[in-house]
């Protein structure tokens, strides 16, 4: 298998915009030439965020993935070991994933699949946007990260002068994709030409 496959997570936290822009850098990427695959899931939490923070539905950002699971779905084939994935990235990761990543519960495909991530030691990506962070966010976080968790938090940089939202998302997508290691050049490099 050539095509480096990219399991993305969304769930019921603020920032669907974050997922949207990393699901067309991925999708710009793979026109460019580059052999991605991207396996998708939403979550209940985030088919209640999405009309509330999207001008475009559930349909339009399903359609942004070359492959579509159902969060329910605990036989699928991101949820096993087996599945030859590159990289798991879970945007916007909610306080409650979060838990489940930490504790290692399973109860639906984005804990299962980011479970298999960690089990296989491949890396998952965990794009926090909840804040100000409670004790237990924090001490979720410290366990995420010691299983092997890379913790992101949604927090653009402005020292590029962004001018727009869509600036604003694409520093943190450029560095989602770099933490997985896809070259990319979505984003403004700090002192870079």
């Amino acid at each position: 298998m050539n095509r480096r496959r990219v399991i993305v997570g969304l769930t019921g936290g603020s920032g669907i915009a974050y997922a949207v822009d990393l699901l067309e850098a991925l999708g710009a990427l793979s026109a460019r030439g580059a052999e991605l695959e991207t396996h998708l899931v939403v979550t209940s939490g985030a088919k209640q965020v999405i009309p509330s923070e999207m001008e475009i539905g559930l349909k339009d950002i399903e359609k942004l993935a070359d492959v579509v699971h159902k969060d329910h779905d605990l036989g699928a084939s991101i949820a096993s070991g087996s599945f030859r994935a590159h990289a798991m990235v879970i945007v916007p990761c909610s306080a409650g994933t979060l838990a489940k990543v930490a504790l290692g519960m399973t109860d639906n495909l984005v804990s299962r699949a980011a479970h298999v991530t960690l089990k296989e030691r491949r890396p998952l990506v965990l794009v926090l946007r909840e804040a100000p962070y409670s004790r237990p966010m924090l001490q979720n976080m410290l366990t995420a990260f010691d299983a092997g968790a890379t913790l992101m938090p949604a927090s653009p940089g402005f020292y590029n002068r962004p001018q727009s939202v869509a600036a604003l998302l694409g520093g943190v997508t450029a560095r989602v994709l770099d933490l997985v290691g896809l070259a990319n050049e979505h984003a403004p490099r700090w002192k870079e030409s």
